[in-house]
C-alpha cells in the first residue's frame, strides 16, 4: 500500500491538539499499563506457586499476591484504555485496519478478558486466609493467567499487523478471494511477545522490595519473612532480566531487513541498560534499602526503565511506519479544540490527582495502622475535594453538552 493511500485513510476532520501530545501520552500511559500487566501476571504466578506450597512463607506470600493481582487487573484495564485511545488518534489508518482484519479476535478480546477476570476473582473469593487454609480451586487462577496471556497475545498481534500495511491486501483477499470473516491472526512475533511477557518476572521481583518495605513500616516482626522476600525479589529480578534480555536480542535479530539497523541503535541498548540497572538497584542500595523511602526507590527506578522500554517500542513503530512507509504521524491535520484539550488535562491532573491521592493515602495509612483506622481531617478534606470536583465535572459535561446542542 502506497503512502498516499495511508494518508487518505486519515480522519479528514483532523485531531484536536498537536499530534506530539498524543504521541507522548501514548508512550507514557502504555508504560504504566504494561507495568500493571506485569504486576498482574507476576503476582498471579507467585500466588499459584505459593498455593501449591506447604512452606509458610510461600503461602503467606501467595495470600498477599492474590490481593495484589485483584487490584492490578483493575488498574491494568482502566489505564489500558488510554494508550488505545491515543494510538487510534494518530495511527488510525493502521490501527483500525489491523482491527478489521482480525475483528473476530478483537470482539473476542472483551469476552476472554471478562472470563479471565472472573476466574481470578473466583480464586480470590474461595481462598481468603490462604496462609492457613487449604487451597481451593487452584485451577481457576491457572486458567485466569492463561486467558490473560491470550488477550495479551491478541493485542500483540494487532500491534504487529498494523506495522505491515504492504501485507493488508493479501490478508484481506488471499489469492484474490476476499475473506471478510476477521477470524485470522495474520502476523505475530513470539520473540517480541515473549520479551514483554518475560518482563513480568523482574517487575514482580522489584515489586516485592516495595512490599517488604511496606511491611517494615508496620513493624513486621517476622524477620525470616522479610529475608525471604528480599531473597526472592533479588532472584526474580536477576533471572527475569536475563530471560528478557535474551528475548530482546531474539526480537532485534529478527527485525525486517529494512529496519535491521535499529537493532544496533541507541534505543535497544538504552532499554537493556535500563533493565539491568533496575534489577541491580536494590543491591546497589545495600543497607539503605531498609531506611526511609529508599525501600521504594527500586519501584521508581523500574518505572523509569519501563518508560525507556515503552519509548523503544514506539521507536520501532516510528522507523517502520515513517522510515519504511513514509507515514509521519506528526503532520496530522490539527483542528485545535482548546476546550476538550484543557478539559482532558484538568480531568487528569486535578480531578484524577485529588481522587487518586485520597485513595492511595487511605489505603496506605490504613495498612500502616494497627486496629481501626480513622482518617485525619486533612485526608477527609482531600476526599471531599475529590467528590466536589467530580460533581463539577459532571455538571460541566451535561451543561456544555446541552448548551452546544440547543444554544
Amino acid at each position: 500500500m502506497d503512502t498516499a493511500m495511508l494518508y487518505a485513510l486519515r480522519d479528514p476532520l483532523g485531531i484536536p491538539a498537536h499530534p506530539l501530545i498524543f504521541l507522548i501520552l501514548g508512550v507514557a500511559t502504555w508504560a504504566l499499563h504494561i507495568a500493571a500487566v506485569h504486576v498482574l501476571l507476576g503476582s498471579s504466578a507467585l500466588a499459584i506457586r505459593g498455593a501449591f506450597s506447604g512452606n509458610d512463607h510461600w503461602r503467606r506470600l501467595a495470600d498477599a499476591m492474590v490481593n495484589t493481582a485483584k487490584v492490578a487487573v483493575s488498574v491494568a484495564i482502566v489505564i489500558g484504555v488510554a494508550p488505545l485511545l491515543f494510538v487510534q488518534v494518530i495511527y488510525d489508518p493502521f490501527w483500525y485496519t489491523s482491527n478489521v482484519l482480525s475483528a473476530w479476535w478483537v470482539i473476542g478480546f472483551i469476552f476472554i478478558l471478562i472470563v479471565a477476570t472472573l476466574t481470578l476473582f473466583i480464586f480470590y473469593a474461595l481462598n481468603h486466609g490462604l496462609r492457613t487454609n487449604k487451597t481451593r480451586c487452584p485451577g481457576s487462577m491457572i486458567v485466569a493467567v492463561l486467558l490473560f496471556l491470550v488477550v495479551g497475545f491478541i493485542m500483540h498481534a494487532l500491534s504487529v499487523q498494523m506495522l505491515e500495511p504492504d501485507q493488508w491486501q493479501e490478508w484481506y483477499a488471499p489469492n484474490g478471494v476476499i475473506d471478510a470473516s476477521g477470524r485470522s491472526i495474520h502476523a505475530f512475533n513470539l520473540w517480541r511477545f515473549g520479551f514483554f511477557i518475560a518482563l513480568s518476572i523482574p517487575v514482580i521481583g522489584i515489586w516485592l522490595f516495595g512490599y517488604r518495605r511496606y511491611l517494615q513500616g508496620r513493624n513486621e516482626e517476622d524477620s525470616g519473612y522479610l529475608e525471604f522476600l528480599k531473597r526472592t525479589g533479588t532472584r526474580l529480578g536477576a533471572i527475569g532480566t536475563l530471560i528478557a534480555l535474551v528475548l530482546l536480542v531474539g526480537w532485534m535479530r529478527g527485525l525486517p531487513e529494512d529496519i535491521a539497523g535499529f537493532a544496533t541503535g541507541i534505543w535497544p541498548i538504552a532499554a537493556a541498560a535500563a533493565l539491568i540497572v533496575a534489577a541491580a538497584f536494590p543491591l546497589l542500595l545495600g543497607r539503605r534499602l531498609d531506611q526511609g523511602l529508599w525501600g521504594y526507590a527500586p519501584i521508581l527506578v523500574a518505572t523509569v526503565a519501563m518508560i525507556v522500554v515503552a519509548t523503544m517500542r514506539e521507536a520501532v513503530r516510528w522507523v517502520t511506519l515513517f522510515g519504511v512507509h513514509g507515514y509521519n504521524p506528526l503532520d496530522y491535520k490539527i483542528a485545535m479544540d482548546w476546550y476538550s484539550t484543557g478539559l482532558f488535562f484538568l480531568t487528569f491532573g486535578v480531578l484524577g490527582g485529588a481522587v487518586v491521592t485520597y485513595l492511595l493515602t487511605v489505603a496506605w495509612q490504613a495498612g500502616q495502622t494497627e486496629g481501626t483506622y480513622t482518617p485525619s481531617r486533612a485526608v477527609n478534606r482531600i476526599g471531599t475535594a475529590g467528590i466536589v470536583l467530580l460533581l463539577l465535572w459532571i455538571a460541566q459535561y451535561f451543561g456544555f453538552g446541552l448548551w452546544t446542542a440547543y444554544a
